[in-house]
């Protein structure tokens, strides 16, 4: 009976986890329906280009002034690369294709963590606010979304503040890979500053980053997978 309760549980944590990194991420021209060579747009392949230039690398590989991808730096290299000055509302538009953007905390659970989730919003979040107001600090809530219509297949790590602001990494995923200490490290930034950051169910605990400096403060969203791991 006890092996029968633990392979349902992992059998729940398996289903809850790929719902949360699964996503609806797609390449945008695939979305779109959007026609190769349509003016003031990338074609599929320039698409596809660019996300394999932006796997594992940072703006600042590219002599840009960010330490993750936002919009912004996003246009700027997508200028330089296909010599295509796209307007911010063109790139925010591939952004939300690859699945970035705000979401409601319910977006970020699976079916069975949704109530936990809103729990959780009503009796933990607004002390995390508090905090962060107290140090002058920023909320990221942090999730993956896998993305379709690439090869190999791409992941995208996001942040997205409080405020609304999406920063971003893109990653070949492995089997279980960990929340990246280096993804961590710099929403902080040069500055250091104090940041207090959202995981949803797309980590559990232990594939987070240990001995971060204090700065740094990570809070789990509720989850079926959290739950197993703890």
């Amino acid at each position: 009976m006890g092996v029968a309760l633990r392979d349902a549980r992992r059998s729940v944590t398996s289903w809850c986890r790929r719902h949360t990194i699964g996503g609806d991420g797609a390449v945008a021209a695939v979305r779109r329906g959007q026609r190769q060579g349509e003016p003031g747009m990338l074609s599929r392949e320039q698409e596809l280009e660019l996300i394999d230039v932006l796997r594992g690398a940072h703006p600042d590989e590219f002599d840009l002034d960010e330490e993750l991808w936002t919009r912004q730096s996003l246009t700027t290299l997508i200028q330089r690369r296909f010599d295509l000055p796209l307007d911010a509302g063109a790139v925010g538009a591939y952004l939300r294709a690859w699945g970035l953007g705000p979401r409601e905390p319910r977006e970020r659970a699976c079916g069975l963590c949704v109530s936990a989730v809103e729990r959780w919003v009503r009796s933990e979040y607004p002390a995390i606010t508090r905090a962060a107001q107290e140090h002058l600090a920023e909320v990221y809530w942090i999730g993956r979304v896998r993305l379709r219509g690439t090869m190999p297949a791409a992941d995208v790590i996001s942040a997205v503040s409080s405020r609304g602001r999406v920063r971003f990494m893109i990653t070949t995923p492995t089997v279980d890979p960990p929340l990246p200490r280096d993804f961590v490290l710099r929403l902080s930034g040069e500055e250091q500053r104090t940041v207090h950051l959202i995981v949803d169910g797309s980590w559990p605990r232990n594939e987070w980053p240990r001995r971060l400096p204090r700065r740094i403060v990570l809070h789990p969203l509720p989850s079926c997978g959290r739950a197993v791991a703890a």
